[in-house]
Formats: C-alpha cells, structure tokens, sequence
C-alpha cells in the first residue's frame, strides 16, 4: 500500500510528458478491435436480449447478437439468493458444452464443492458432466489465502491456467471476496481484473455481492460503484417477497409469493433490452429470464 501510494505521488509530480503511444486514430484503432459476435449463455430467455445495429439501405436496423458480446466482462450482482452462482454455472457448462475451455475461479467455495454444483447444472440442462470435465479448470482462491489476497498471485496463476489450458472464458465467484475488509482498494483491484481479461481475450464474469441495504434493482455492489463503473456490462437480479395486496396486484402474484427480476444496467459492447424482466429459478436449479413488466 505504502508503495503504490509512493509511486501515485511520485507520478502526480513528474513534469508533465506526451505519452505518444496512448494516443490512437480510429482508423487504426478499428483494426484491432475484434469482431462484434455473440457467445451463447446457456440461460433461457438471456440471449435474445442483446443486439447490434447495421445501416441498410440508410436505415438502422437491429440484428440479434445471439448471446452475450465476446470478449466482454460482464458484472452480475444482487443480494444472495438471487440466481446468480446458478447463472455463471450454466454459462460454464453451456461453453464446456461448446468445446471452449472455461477458468472458473471460485473464491467463496472450495473447488470440490463448485464442482458438484457444475455437475448439477450440467444435468439439468441435459447434458453430460463426464463429456465436458475437462474443458472446466478450477482456481481454488477459496482454499488458498495466496490466491485471494494477493492479486498478483492470482493473476500469474490464471495467465497460466489460459496457456495450459486455451481458456477462453473466465468467471470469478465472486470478486468482492477479493477485496474483502479493504473496500478502499476495490476499484484498484476490479481494474486489474478488468486490465487482464482484455489483454488475454477473455470473455468473463464476475459475480458481485450486494449488501442488503442496497437498493433491490441498483447495480451498486459491496465496494460501492466500484465494478460496475469499470466492466463492459452489468446484470442485476433481484427478490421480492410478496407481502402487501399492492404487490401482488403489480406482480399478479399471490401474498407470501417470492417474485424474482432481471436488469441489464448498460453494456457498452452491443445494443441492449431495457425493460426489467421477470426471472425464475427452476426446481432443478436452472435460472431461466421470462418476459418483461408490463
């Protein structure tokens, strides 16, 4: 800490210096961006909701992206209970299923016990765990303190993990562990994070816990603003508990009813639905993204 501060200071000092290779035209810059495509959730009801645009005829008109942008990093917070575990466990599968090799770092459960869960989901969605094991490396931050408090370390063995292993998906579960009794240091560290994903092209997901004091429909997460400033795009799910004849007119629900939701809070890849939509976790344990409120 003492360090970086050092090194903060020391840079605001500097006399001022053109940092040329900051600067890019678009012309060029273009080139280097890669194709704009969509990678296939696994969760019914999500891919639909992304889109890109294309001029025909002078006219914009809006394409079905088909899944979620590649090479994106994607926030999904909510308070607990919520489906969000769930939803990054299908992703995971559903790319094992496609033959793209997934890291999957857990930081809250140790890896055993993520993979249980993996072998679930894979179930419920018909699929074969024995046929995808492989493509699904775990980083276990959960069991080993080296990994989860100390970015670094965790960086290294993830750089790593993608060589070994071709990894082309990364999900954290969940990156606030990562940041745990040192909020002050969260967007520091989301920014790592967010650094290493685009330099290894990696399409990822970080879930993010939401205090309960939180707004139920905010993309604020514990660290404040911290992830969803920084990452490409943020979905955010919610519960509700049914407890007031009011709510369950709105929700055409009964009382003592739990209504769950979903919001995508901007993606700054591709075009977006807007609307808040109902969400369900199935009793296999699959979340599945229903219509929207009407």
């Amino acid at each position: 800490m003492d360090r970086e501060y050092k090194r903060y200071h020391e840079e605001e000092h500097e006399k001022p210096r053109v940092i040329e290779e900051g600067i890019w035209v678009a012309e060029e810059a273009i080139k280097k961006a890669p194709k704009l495509e969509g990678v296939p959730t696994g969760v019914e009801g999500l891919d639909d909701l992304f889109f890109k645009t294309e001029l025909q005829d002078g006219k914009v008109v809006k394409k079905p992206l088909g899944g979620i942008p590649r090479y994106a990093v994607v926030n999904i917070t909510g308070v607990s209970d919520t489906g969000k575990s769930l939803m990054v466990e299908q992703y995971t599968v559903k790319q094992a299923e496609r033959g793209e090799p997934v890291a999957f770092i857990t930081v809250e459960s140790p890896a055993p016990f993520v993979t249980m869960g993996l072998r679930e989901r894979a179930t419920a969605m018909g699929i074969d765990f024995e046929k995808i094991k492989d493509k699904i490396i775990l980083i276990d931050a959960a069991s080993h303190a080296t990994l989860r408090e100390n970015i670094p370390n965790l960086l290294a063995t993830l750089a790593h993990v993608i060589k070994t292993y071709k990894v082309r998906h990364t999900i954290i579960d969940s990156i606030t562990g990562l940041y745990e009794a040192k909020e002050m240091l969260a967007r520091t560290i989301v920014r790592q994070l967010f650094n290493f994903m685009k330099k290894w092209y990696q399409t990822a997901l970080f879930v993010s816990q939401k205090r309960s004091s939180h707004e139920e429909l905010s993309a604020e997460a514990a660290g404040g603003f911290a992830i969803s400033h920084i990452v490409d795009c943020t979905m955010v799910l919610a519960k509700e508990l049914i407890m007031t004849k009011y709510q369950a007119q709105i929700y055409k629900k009964e009382i003592g009813d739990i209504v769950r939701l979903f919001r995508i809070d901007g993606c700054r890849l591709c075009g977006h639905d807007t609307k808040t939509h109902f969400m369900e976790i199935t009793e296999t344990g699959l979340v599945k993204i229903g219509p929207p409120l009407r």
